[in-house]
C-alpha cells in the first residue's frame, strides 16, 4: 500500500498474496463506490498479532477495490509500558486499539473499525459506508 506521508509504511498493510476477491464481491461494490473521494487511516502495528493477521487481507481487499495508493494512510503505533498506543493521530483520533481503521470522506469519519469484529475488516467497513446511505 501506500506510505503516508511522514509516518511511513506498515508491512501488515502489505497485500496478502492468496486472498480470493471473489468472495467478497458486495463489499468490494461499496468500496469502489468511494474509492475516489474516501481517505482510509489504518493504525498498526507490524508487532500486533491481530494486525498481522487481519490487515494483508484488508490490504488485499483495498488493492482489489482500486482504491488509490495515496487514498490510504498508515500510522504505525507502539505500545507504551502501561498498554497505552503511542504514535501519530493516536490521541486526535482517540485510538486504543489496534488495528483501527478511520475512513473518512470530505474530512469526516464515515465508519470506523476497532481490534475486532465477527467479519474481517473489508466487509465491517464496507457494511458500515452501506449503512450511511
Amino acid at each position: 500500500m501506500s506510505e503516508s506521508s511522514d509516518t511511513g509504511e506498515l508491512e501488515t498493510m502489505r497485500p496478502n498474496p492468496v486472498w480470493t476477491a471473489d468472495a467478497y464481491e458486495d463489499a468490494l461494490a461499496s468500496w469502489r463506490d468511494v474509492a475516489d473521494v474516501a481517505t482510509v487511516k489504518v493504525w498498526g502495528g507490524d508487532w500486533c498479532k491481530d494486525c498481522r493477521s487481519q490487515l494483508p487481507d484488508f490490504g488485499a481487499g483495498l488493492e482489489a477495490a482500486g482504491i488509490p495508493r495515496e487514498r490510504v494512510e498508515h500510522y504505525p503505533v507502539e505500545k507504551a509500558d502501561d498498554g497505552s498506543k503511542i504514535g501519530p493521530g493516536v490521541e486526535e483520533y482517540g485510538i486504543e486499539f489496534i488495528p483501527t481503521v478511520v475512513v473518512e470522506i470530505d474530512g469526516e469519519e464515515v465508519a470506523r473499525f476497532v481490534e475486532a469484529a465477527d467479519r474481517p475488516i473489508l466487509v465491517y467497513l464496507a457494511d458500515e459506508l452501506e449503512a450511511r446511505d
